[in-house]
């Protein structure tokens, strides 16, 4: 809580942290969350959410929820990603996240971002989720609200495996693009599903970076 303690103590009352997940993914929304914390808050083990195992983020969420000044969440979907680009895409998000805040704050934490659309001081601290508790909060909550999208997207499309590699770019994922092609909640402006949609076949050596699909989630 350092860098909230030292806005409270120049005279800001209502301090959000910002973050963001899914901006990497060849899959689904990205998702925002700001949240707004206690001024003295009591919710032990608050950090980066890519770094807690399933089940202790989702407890985590839980005590947000109930003990949080306030929490605003911000979903863009596949087709505006598409239409205006990932960077912008993830800055609405955020945006709307802030509207759905229940008292607007008065100075901002984000993660590595800033948003000169929004009138507001605000503070961008690079790997924000690491060292602020109000940022390591909304990551949370992002996170855990975009696995749950996840998770209903994979009974859908049950080849792609999103319930499991929640979007991202994973040996598992790639296979199925190649046999089965994209569905509806593939980024076509992304460059994998691109060239697949212009007729190359994706060669994990060279097209794409696949990831371990045991080191997206810790469960």
């Amino acid at each position: 809580m350092r860098h909230e303690r030292e806005l409270h103590l120049s005279g800001f009352r209502c301090v959000a942290g910002i973050d963001e997940v899914g901006r990497g993914c060849l899959a689904g929304p990205v998702v925002a969350a700001a949240v707004v914390l206690p001024e003295r808050h009591r919710i032990k083990g608050i950090r980066d959410s890519k770094m807690l195992p399933r089940a202790r983020r989702e407890a985590l969420y839980e005590l947000i929820l109930d003990r949080a000044v306030g929490i605003g969440v911000g979903c863009v979907e596949v087709d505006v990603i598409d239409r205006i680009n990932i960077l912008q895409a993830t800055k609405l998000a955020m945006r709307q996240a802030l509207e759905r805040l229940p008292e607007q704050p008065d100075h901002l934490l984000i993660d590595a971002l800033s948003l000169r659309e929004i009138a507001l001081p605000q503070r961008p601290l690079i790997g924000g989720d690491a060292i602020s508790a109000s940022i390591a909060a909304a990551s949370i909550v992002a996170k855990v609200t975009r696995d749950r999208i996840c998770d209903e997207f994979d009974r859908r499309y049950p080849a792609y495996g999103f319930a499991r590699n929640k979007g991202y770019g994973t040996r598992r994922h790639v296979d199925a693009l190649n046999t089965d092609g994209p569905c509806a909640w593939h980024r076509r402006s992304f460059a994998p599903v691109r060239l697949l949609l212009a007729g190359t076949q994706l060669r994990l050596d060279l097209d794409v970076d696949v990831l371990d699909e045991d080191l997206i989630d810790p469960n």
